[in-house]
């Protein structure tokens, strides 16, 4: 079921960045869209009954992997750092145009 929602979170991020015509929502799109992949990917690693990597002098048990959660760390701030970076170059469109529809920005900039 968790599967499913995480799923359909990444459809209709993916689909409203084709669908949406404003640029702002393009943007809203795919940060939805990532933020779904990262659920999914948290979902796929994560395991019940499994220990964190701390040596304790204990019977060797089960211990979680702690490369996954770097990962989603990493990826975390990558998109973090695009978002900010797609949101300056909407910032500098806007300037120029008077709105951030995405087809009168075609229109503008056409020669």
């Amino acid at each position: 079921m968790l599967e499913a929602f995480i799923f359909a979170t990444v459809l209709c991020g993916f689909f409203a960045i084709i669908w949406k015509q404003n640029l702002m929502m393009k943007i809203l799109a795919m940060d939805v869209m990532s933020t779904g992949v990262i659920a999914w990917y948290v979902l796929v690693s994560s395991r019940d009954g499994w220990f964190a990597p701390i040596d304790t002098g204990r019977e060797a048990v089960d211990y979680a992997d702690p490369v996954p959660q770097a990962v989603i760390l990493t990826a975390i701030v990558i998109g973090f750092s695009i978002q900010a970076l797609i949101l300056v170059g909407a910032m500098k469109l806007s300037r120029n145009n008077p709105t951030l529809e995405v087809r009168e920005i075609e229109k503008n900039n056409t020669p």
